[in-house]
């Protein structure tokens, strides 16, 4: 019997560095082994973009999160994208930088190029979502080049999300990227329920209805928008649970409170959602 030998994807880097004018952040890189006799050798993949309000990113939404849908059959990649002092469109432009390499690497990294996701919690979705949204704006071209397809993802995993700038804001992440004083213009272009388009790729969404400090209604609007335009989208409303939940369970709790089995659900549900897209 020939043995199941596990062999190790070369890749060009275990962090890669993305950098262009006035940004830099880091990619973590997290491919699936490769196995002798098995014939899959391209996988989905998924960006991930912890949140934490844009002033940091989250360590619980970070690596556990990568390294649990590696283990799930789903390359990963944890993007550190800049934070403190640094305005709209700084960390969207690495966001877009990110899923260029993603695509570009995907030999390499053993992924599938038309099947590479992005995924945010909180602060870290609004980043999702902007991708989602924005990917084909001249504004993303202008200050990277190349073909905007590069920086299209194929379908986006929103977790407790910050999406609007309107009302229901988180004040916090809205500020941190636009500022006190944000003109009109500014707000509307962060406010992604009102840039949804057929552009928008498939979207998994999930919430929880008593979330305070990110109203759930973040959430519906962007689902509401998807509907408007005929983008398939699943949108899952737990019943209970705070903000900042990640894994829901011991691998991410930070105390008690982020132990809840019923949102739980969200993780497998997401894989079967990216593996059926």
């Amino acid at each position: 019997m020939m043995e199941n030998k596990t062999v190790r994807l070369e890749v060009p880097y275990e962090k890669a560095g993305l950098s262009s004018e006035g940004c830099s952040a880091e990619l973590d890189l997290y491919p699936i082994a490769r196995h002798e006799n098995i014939e899959i050798t391209r996988r989905p993949a998924v960006i991930i973009c912890p949140g934490g309000g844009y002033e940091y990113c989250s360590v619980r939404e970070a690596e556990p999160i990568a390294l649990r849908y590696a283990a799930y059959g789903v390359a990963a990649f944890v993007l550190r994208y800049s934070c403190v002092n640094k305005k709209f469109p700084t960390a969207l432009l690495e966001a877009a930088q990110a899923m260029a390499y993603v695509r570009k690497n995907a030999e390499e990294l053993g992924v599938d190029p038309d099947k590479i996701m992005i995924c945010g919690f909180s602060a870290g979705g609004h980043l999702a979502a902007s991708l989602a949204v924005h990917w084909n704006k001249s504004f993303i071209t202008d200050a990277l080049g190349g073909d905007r397809e590069l920086y299209k993802p194929n379908g986006t995993v929103l977790c407790y999300p910050v999406i609007t700038s309107g009302e229901k804001r988180h004040d916090g992440s809205i500020v941190n990227i636009a500022g006190e004083s944000p003109s009109a213009e500014m707000l509307e272009t962060l406010s992604l329920e009102k840039q949804v388009t057929k552009d928008t790729p498939p979207t998994f969404l999930w919430h929880t209805a008593d979330d305070g400090c990110v109203p759930v209604e973040n959430t519906l609007m962007f689902a509401s928008a998807l509907a408007a335009e005929g983008i398939p989208f699943a949108c899952h409303i737990f019943k209970e649970g705070v903000h900042g939940l990640a894994l829901c369970d011991d691998t991410t709790a930070g105390y008690e409170g982020h132990i809840n089995p019923d949102c739980a659900r969200w993780f497998e549900m997401s894989v079967q959602w990216i593996k059926a897209l």
